[in-house]
C-alpha cells in the first residue's frame, strides 16, 4: 500500500484538511465527505479524499487558474 491508498482517521483528516475534528465527523454523517463506517469509526481514502477535494474547487481556480 502506497501513501495514497493510506486511510486515514477524522484526526488525520481535519489535519490534513486544516479543519476541526467535529467538522470533518459532521461532514461524514451527512454524507458530505466520502467516508466509510466501520463499527462506530469513521476511515477515509486518501486518493478518494484527494479526488473529492480537488473537484470541490470553483471552476475558475483548476488548471492553475488560467481563464479563456
Amino acid at each position: 500500500m502506497n501513501e495514497t491508498d493510506e486511510i486515514m482517521t477524522i484526526e488525520e483528516v481535519a489535519k490534513y484538511l486544516k479543519l476541526k475534528p467535529q467538522t470533518i465527523y459532521t461532514w461524514a454523517q451527512s454524507g458530505k465527505i466520502p467516508a466509510a463506517k466501520l463499527g462506530k469509526e469513521w476511515r477515509f481514502s486518501k486518493r478518494i479524499l484527494e479526488q473529492w477535494f480537488l473537484e470541490h474547487f470553483d471552476e475558475k481556480y483548476k488548471n492553475g487558474g488560467e481563464t479563456d
